[in-house]
């Protein structure tokens, strides 16, 4: 597994200072985690630089990419300066310096079902393992798929086949495999008590055409089938700035990419679309999460970079937060 892998199913970002520029207090080599609700574990600057930390540590989890973060001080709040890998902001109460900060997500392995005891299920399982995927190898009977499973993959020969197929298929697991002949499989598919749409979702024969032969060419050529079916729907629906498409909540445990880790994964926690609101004071955008910096007024609810900007909207009654 590699170092610093969740080893529980919650994901988080990995936030470490790669540069400080004086008289900033924190230093280079600083860090910190950051949880799918906000909440930030360790130092990596003072509260104005924690509300930026938090919304892009949020957004790298959704994405699932790691991003270059650069705060520098300023006066009011400008558009953040997007880059392959990067994104720049300007943090108006920053004190004087400025602040890289490199943000990495760490997500649990994606579990890859093997329904069978044959050969070539054996062979998935242990090119699967190889791949850095989790692996859960179950004879047919008695298995149960489940939703967030990356892919199914039937390879029983006959056994408890429809049943397994029709779970996952209705579960809307990404990719569901049926290791049999094309005659064979397409009679399984007609049988199948689903709509035409479900259908169609079946990979069978599983696999990309390489004329594969042996069990391990076989699960080699289903694996890169399933690859390939990940890798472009994680780019489909990838998310790490603004102005791109949203994530849907329930796709975001399917696209999550692999993690080199090898030990069966417990529950994964779906994550919500990223929402931001807009600081009254300074401007500043700021996370809604329950570890932001809020307050209640009048049925009304307002989110802050600091406790300084919260106190002045509190004393001076400010108005206008907007939620985007």
């Amino acid at each position: 597994m590699e170092p610093g892998t969740p080893a529980c199913g919650t994901p988080f970002v990995e936030a470490t200072v790669v540069r400080a520029q004086s008289p900033t207090s924190v230093r280079a080599g600083d860090s910190a985690k950051v949880a799918p609700d906000g909440t930030i574990d360790g130092f990596v600057g003072g509260a104005c630089a924690e509300a930026s930390v938090r919304l892009y540590a949020l957004r790298s989890l959704q994405s699932g990419e790691p991003v270059l973060l650069r705060i520098l001080p300023s006066g009011p709040e400008s558009e953040p300066s997007v880059e392959d890998g990067a994104v720049t902001v300007q943090n108006p109460c920053l004190s004087g310096g400025a602040l890289e900060i490199f943000l990495k997500p760490r997500l649990p392995a994606a579990m890859l079902r093997v329904v069978g005891t044959t050969p070539i299920a054996t062979a998935l399982a242990d090119l699967g393992r190889r791949l850095g995927y989790a692996v859960e190898q179950d004879p047919a009977e008695g298995t149960q798929t489940r939703a967030d499973d990356a892919a199914v993959l039937v390879a029983s020969h006959g056994h408890d086949e429809e049943r397994i197929l029709t779970a996952a298929l209705r579960d809307g697991v990404p990719y569901v495999g049926l290791v049999a002949s094309r005659k064979r499989g397409d009679a399984i598919k007609l049988s199948l008590d689903l709509t035409d749409e479900q259908r169609d979702r079946l990979h069978t024969p599983a696999g990309v055409d390489i004329g594969a032969v042996t069990p391990e060419e076989i699960a080699l050529s289903i694996l890169a089938e399933v690859i390939s079916l990940r890798a472009s729907d994680a780019a489909a629906r990838r998310r790490l700035l603004p102005g791109e498409p949203e994530l849907e909540p329930a796709a975001v445990a399917q696209s999550l990419p692999v993690n080199d880790e090898s030990e069966p994964r417990p529950e994964v926690v779906p994550l919500a679309p990223v929402e931001v609101a807009m600081d009254p004071v300074c401007g500043m955008e700021v996370a809604l999460s329950p570890a932001s910096i809020q307050l209640e007024r009048d049925g009304d609810r307002f989110y802050f970079c600091s406790e300084g900007c919260r106190d002045s909207f509190a004393a001076e009654g400010a108005h206008g937060a907007t939620i985007g």
